[in-house]
């Protein structure tokens, strides 16, 4: 793969005041060392500035030392880059404070962008069980605290419901800066996309290609023809026309390359309209949060 050094993309003005990238590239299962460096190396040249990680993905230790070894090659420093990393589902409550800590100390970085809390319920913990609400104030604490102390420049959350979210900014000092969630033709999140407006929540994509299995939807297959685009760029671009970032994962240079070539055209309303037609609840997720209390 061949791509030359490409300028960085648009950012998504955050309620902290901070900028997000509204690309970024999705980390979930890149494992080995040599995997995340061609896929960063590949991103960092494409104009992707935003890595998503998580420390239920094991490679936040690979993720930093990519960055640290490859950002000064593209010129960049620090400031350049916006990292996301998660809370493990394990480490809810008491746990929440010394589990970023860790992040920290795996990343090998000052500070990381955005601290997310992957999942509103606790491992191990049965979905009903009211004690799942306590955790989940008590992790937020820990994350304002760590806010407040410029360890984490924005905080949010992952998989929340319209419930979790309400229950949360009922409460809470600092209000989440992004809630990222599944989102896709076939889960337009419609209530979710409200309550964020609402709330004034950036609310970001994940799982924006079905996990592939829609790069072959003859809906989405036949409108990528008619742009001369790929399936994917088209699902993508469905999505950041709406305003929504997203984080497509990928350890492959040119589906990489590929996926960031989603900013020099535009969908004709019909087309959105009949993308978001699509829509029936489909989760490619095999958890579901709204069973969490």
């Amino acid at each position: 793969m061949s791509c030359p050094t490409a300028p960085p993309g648009p950012t998504v003005l955050l309620n902290s005041g901070a900028q997000m990238p509204v690309l970024g590239l999705g980390t979930y299962k890149l494992r080995s060392q040599d995997e995340v460096l061609t896929a960063v190396d590949a991103a960092l040249a494409c104009g992707y500035r935003s890595f998503d990680s998580a420390a239920v993905y094991q490679n936040e230790s690979e993720l930093g030392k990519a960055l640290r070894e490859l950002m000064p090659k593209y010129g960049l420093t620090r400031g350049d880059v916006f990292v996301t990393s998660k809370l493990d589902p394990k480490d809810h409550g008491e746990k929440a404070r010394e589990a970023v800590l860790h992040s920290l100390d795996l990343l090998q970085l000052d500070y990381i962008d955005l601290l997310l809390i992957h999942w509103p319920g606790t491992e191990g913990m049965p979905v009903r069980d009211p004690r799942n609400i306590g955790n989940r104030a008590q992790s937020w604490i820990a994350l304002e605290q760590l806010y407040a102390e410029g360890k984490v420049k924005n905080i949010g959350v992952s998989n929340y419901t319209p419930t979790h979210m309400r229950q949360l900014v009922k409460d809470c000092k600092v209000r989440p800066a992004v809630l990222q969630v599944e989102f896709h033709p076939r889960l337009c999140q419609k209530e979710l996309r409200s309550v964020c407006g609402e709330l004034g929540v950036c609310f970001q994509a994940y799982s924006s290609l079905g996990q592939g299995e829609f790069i072959s939807d003859p809906v989405v297959a036949e409108i990528a023809n008619k742009y001369g685009r790929t399936s994917a760029q088209v699902l993508l671009r469905w999505a950041v026309q709406q305003g929504v970032p997203v984080i497509p994962k990928s350890s492959n240079p040119d589906r990489i390359k590929g996926n960031a070539a989603i900013f020099d055209f535009t969908l004709r309303d019909t087309d959105m309209d009949r993308l978001s037609a699509l829509d029936c609840g489909q989760r490619t997720d095999c958890w579901d949060p709204y069973e969490v209390v």
